[in-house]
C-alpha cells in the first residue's frame, strides 16, 4: 500500500492551526494586563500565582451545618498580606446559595478594596455532576453515565445549568471536564471519565465546555463560567489502576489517544486546564515541559491558565523525589508552565518562588508570563468590572425544569443489559422482593463528589430525593413490594430473611454495586463486585424466582458468576439523585432504556482489553471477549438498520465521504436510538484497531417509523500517530460499520 506521510508542519496546519477559538488576543483585555503587570511587585505576582483551600481562612463548621463562617483575620493574611490570587473548595461541605454568596461577597470586597491594586479573587470549585457543593442546586448523573447516553445535547445542557447555578453565588471557575480516558476500571476516578472511547469523550467534553461557556466564549456574562480541563494528561491510565500511580503510555499512544480530547477541548476554546496528579513514563506531569509548553502552548497555541492538582507541586519533592527541595519543587514547576499552585494549606509556594527569582533562578519573565494567563481569566470573566454575585440571581437556582433535564440524562443513562425471555419491563401488579445494598440508599446513586468529598454522608441528602426502594413502592403499590437488604457492600445482612422472602414473590429485583468513594478512598484490588453481593445472588437463585438485576456503580465490576443465574440486568452508572426515578420507570416499561455503554464491561479481572483494541485472534487464545462490548445496549423496541451507503467509493485528501443509513423501530413501542459510526483501516503502517468510533447521533422512532441518518467523514478522521510520533494519513481501504451494515471505501492520494 502507497503511503501518503504528511509532515509534522503540514498536519499542524490541517489540525492543530484552528487552535483555540478565543485564543486570539482581545488587544483591549492585553493592554490592560501590562498596564497592570508593570505596576506589580514581585511580591504581588509571586501571590497572584498561590492558590489556597477555604479551609485556611474559615472557622470550623459545626458537624452537618451548610453554613460556613470566614475568619476574617485569615482571610485578610491571606488576600491583603500575601495577595493571593485564588481560593478554592467549600470548607468541608456544601452550603447554602446564600452562604456562598455572602462569602464570596467578603473575599471580593477585601480583595477590590482593600489592597493596593484591587485584583480580584478566582473563585473554583469542583462542579463535575452539577453544583454538587450548592445545597440547593441541581445535580446530575456523574460524567459516566452522561457518556452512556451519547448524547452531546444533554452533556451541553448539563454544562449550562450547571454554569447558570454555579455563577449565580459568584462562583466563576469549574474545575470540570475530567478528559482522561476511562480505560482502566481499577482506576476509582474512572465514573469521573465520559468512557474509553476518544471520540466520545472529545465529543461529550466539547458539548459540556460549551455549555459552560457558551459558543461565543464570554464568560463574563453572569450565567458562564470558566470550563478547567483535566487531568493533563494520563493521568486515568495507571499501570496499577490505583489512584495518583505511574503511568506508562508512549508517545505515540499519548499524542494518539490521551492528548486528543484535551486538544478538542482547547479548540472549543476551554480557558484552564488542571495538570495530572501523576507521572507518565517517570516523569511527574507537573514537571514536565513537554506536556505543559510544548505541546500545549507550543504545537496547540493555548493561552489560558495552567494550575496545579491538590498539593502536587510539593509532591515532587515528597512522593516523587524528582525534586532534592521543596523549593527546587516550586522552580521544576514553575519553568516547566506552571502558572498557578493549588498549595493548598500554606503560603509556601510564594515564599520559594519569590526567593528563586531574587536568586535569578526563576526569571521574572516567566512570572510575567504566568501572572498573564492568570490575570487573562479574571478580565475574560469580567471579574475587574463586576466581582460581585447578584443576590436577584439566587432564585435562578434548583428550578424544577432543570431537575426534569437531570431526570432525562438519568433515563437515557439506563442500559439495558439482558433481557431474558423479556422478563422486563414488569407489571405493577406482580409481588416484588426488593433487596440488596444499594436499594436503598441516595448516597449510593450518587457516589463522590456529592455534598461532600466522599459523598457519603446523607445528612447532607435532601428528603425529596428518593431511593430506587421508594421509587419502585411508588410505582406498584406498598402492597405488592417486599424490602430485606440482604447484604451491605462487603458484608452479610439478613440474607436468610430475604432468600425466605423470596419464596413468596413473583420477581426479584436485586440492587448491588459500590459504595461512594472519591480518588484514592476508593483504590481497589480485586475487581470482582464483593463476594457477599455475588453470594445473596447464588442463594436467591436457588428459589427459582426470576432476579433482575440493577447494577449501581462507578466501574464496571466483574460479576460473570452471577450473570447466568439472572434474567435481567439494568446497568444505572451512578444516575445522579432521580436516578431512582429512572431505574423504576425502566422497570416498569414507562421508560424505554436506551443507553449504551461507553466502556467495555470486562468478563474476567485480568483481561481488560478495550474495543478499540488492534487484531488478536491466533489460535483461539487472543481475543476480545467481554462481558458485555462497547457500545453494546438493549431496547424494549428492536432497531433494523438497512441500505447502508457511501456518496462514492473513493475519496482523495480533501474531499468528504457521505455515509447513509436506514434505521426502521420494529417494535410495538416507541425508543430512542444511539446510532453509532465505525471505521476500520484494513492495512497501515502501525497495526489499526479492529475498528474506533468516528460518528454518532440519537434519534427518537415511533413504531414503524423509518429515518435516514447521514454521517460525514474526511482525511482528517482517517489520521493516526505514525511511528514516528507525527500525525500522518495514508491511503488505503477501510472499512464502515453501523449496526450491522458495513461498506468499504479508498482514500486515493
Amino acid at each position: 500500500m502507497k503511503k501518503l506521510h504528511l509532515l509534522l508542519a503540514i498536519w499542524l496546519l490541517i489540525f492543530y492551526a484552528a487552535g483555540s477559538l478565543f485564543s486570539a488576543p482581545n488587544d483591549e483585555i492585553e493592554k490592560k494586563i501590562q498596564t497592570l503587570l508593570s505596576q506589580m511587585t514581585l511580591k504581588e505576582k509571586v501571590g497572584q500565582m498561590t492558590q489556597i483551600t477555604l479551609e485556611v481562612v474559615s472557622l470550623k463548621r459545626p458537624d452537618g451545618s451548610f453554613v460556613n463562617s470566614l475568619d476574617e483575620n485569615k482571610l485578610r493574611q491571606a488576600i491583603v498580606e500575601y495577595g493571593i490570587g485564588s481560593i478554592i473548595n467549600t470548607g468541608g461541605a456544601a452550603n447554602t446559595a446564600r452562604n456562598w454568596l455572602e462569602m464570596i461577597t467578603i473575599m471580593q470586597k477585601m480583595a477590590t478594596q482593600e489592597t493596593r491594586l484591587g485584583i480580584p479573587i478566582l473563585y473554583g470549585i469542583d462542579a463535575i455532576h452539577g453544583s454538587n457543593y450548592i445545597k440547593e442546586a441541581t445535580l446530575f448523573p456523574q460524567s459516566i453515565a452522561m457518556a452512556a447516553t451519547f448524547n452531546r445535547q444533554l452533556s451541553r445542557r448539563e454544562g449550562e445549568i450547571t454554569a447558570l447555578e454555579t455563577r449565580a453565588v459568584g462562583i466563576p471557575w469549574n474545575f470540570n471536564p475530567v478528559l482522561g480516558l476511562g480505560r482502566n476500571p481499577l482506576w476509582p476516578r474512572f465514573w469521573e471519565t465520559y468512557g474509553e472511547d476518544v471520540y466520545l469523550t472529545s465529543e461529550m467534553g466539547r458539548a459540556y465546555i460549551l455549555g459552560l461557556q457558551g459558543e461565543d466564549g464570554d464568560i463574563s456574562r453572569a450565567d458562564r463560567v470558566a470550563a478547567c480541563m483535566k487531568h493533563y494528561a494520563g493521568y486515568s491510565f495507571p499501570l496499577s489502576g490505583h489512584d495518583r500511580t505511574p503511568a506508562w503510555i508512549p508517545e505515540r499512544l499519548m499524542r494518539e489517544m490521551f492528548l486528543t480530547p484535551f486538544k478538542s477541548a482547547v479548540d472549543a476554546g476551554v480557558y484552564t486546564v488542571m495538570i495530572n496528579s501523576g507521572e507518565v513514563n517517570g516523569v511527574p506531569a507537573h514537571s514536565s515541559a513537554f506536556l505543559l509548553t510544548r505541546v500545549l502552548r507550543e504545537e496547540w497555541g493555548f493561552k489560558g491558565l495552567a494550575v496545579s492538582d491538590w498539593e502536587d507541586v510539593k509532591r515532587l519533592h515528597d512522593r516523587d523525589h524528582v525534586a532534592a527541595s521543596p523549593e527546587e519543587a516550586v522552580k521544576m514547576a514553575v519553568m516547566a508552565g506552571l502558572d498557578m499552585s493549588m498549595v493548598p494549606f500554606d503560603f509556601s509556594f510564594a515564599e520559594y518562588l519569590y526567593q528563586l527569582v531574587k536568586k535569578g533562578e526563576v526569571p521574572e519573565t516567566r512570572i510575567d508570563d504566568a501572572v498573564a494567563n492568570i490575570l487573562r481569566v479574571k478580565f475574560q470573566a469580567g471579574l475587574f468590572e463586576n466581582p460581585f454575585p447578584d443576590p436577584q440571581r439566587l432564585q435562578l437556582i434548583g428550578k424544577p425544569e432543570f431537575a426534569q433535564v437531570s431526570l432525562s440524562a438519568a433515563r437515557e443513562a439506563i442500559t439495558l443489559l439482558k433481557n431474558e425471555n423479556n422478563i422486563l419491563p414488569l407489571q405493577k401488579d406482580v409481588k416484588i422482593l426488593v433487596t440488596g445494598p444499594t436499594a436503598n440508599s441516595r448516597a449510593y446513586l450518587n457516589g463522590g463528589w456529592t455534598y461532600t468529598w466522599q459523598g457519603d454522608d446523607e445528612r447532607y441528602y435532601p428528603a425529596h430525593y428518593k431511593t430506587i426502594l421508594q421509587a419502585i413502592t411508588e410505582k406498584a403499590g406498598q402492597r405488592n413490594v417486599v424490602y430485606v437488604q440482604g447484604a451491605d457492600i462487603e458484608t452479610q445482612k439478613d440474607m436468610g430473611e430475604a432468600v425466605q422472602k423470596a419464596r413468596d414473590v413473583d420477581v426479584i429485583v436485586a440492587c448491588l454495586g459500590e459504595a461512594t468513594y472519591c480518588e484514592t478512598p476508593g483504590n481497589i484490588n480485586d475487581l470482582h463486585l464483593p463476594a457477599v453481593q455475588r453470594e445473596l445472588i447464588h442463594q436467591l437463585a436457588r428459589t427459582g424466582k426470576p432476579i433482575v438485576l440493577v447494577l449501581v456503580e462507578g466501574r464496571p465490576r466483574v460479576i460473570n458468576d452471577i450473570v447466568p443465574k439472572t434474567k435481567g440486568i439494568l446497568m444505572a452508572y451512578l444516575p445522579g439523585p432521580y436516578g431512582s426515578e429512572a431505574i423504576a420507570e425502566a422497570l416498569f416499561g414507562e421508560v424505554n432504556p436506551s443507553g449504551k455503554l461507553p466502556f467495555t464491561y470486562p468478563k474476567h479481572v485480568n483481561d481488560l482489553v478495550c474495543y478499540d483494541h488492534t487484531y488478536l485472534k491466533e489460535f483461539d487464545v487472543n481475543r476480545y471477549d467481554p462481558q458485555w462490548p462497547f457500545g453494546y445496549g438493549l431496547s424494549y423496541s428492536e432497531f433494523e438498520y438497512r441500505n447502508l451507503k457511501l456518496s462514492q467509493s473513493r475519496i482523495k485528501k480533501g474531499e468528504a465521504l457521505q455515509i447513509s443509513v436506514e434505521v426502521e423501530n420494529r417494535g410495538e413501542r416507541a425508543g430512542k436510538e444511539s446510532v453509532l459510526l465505525y471505521v476500520s483501516d484494513l492495512y497501515r503502517s502501525v497495526t489499526p484497531p479492529v475498528k474506533q468510533l468516528k460518528g454518532f447521533q440519537k434519534i427518537m422512532l415511533q413504531p414503524g417509523e423509518k429515518r435516514v441518518v447521514t454521517f460525514t467523514l474526511t482525511a482528517d478522521d482517517l489520521a493516526f500517530v505514525g511511528r514516528d510520533n507525527q500525525w500522518i494519513v495514508e491511503p488505503g481501504v477501510f472499512k464502515v460499520r453501523i449496526g450491522d451494515q458495513t461498506a468499504q471505501f479508498e482514500l486515493v492520494e
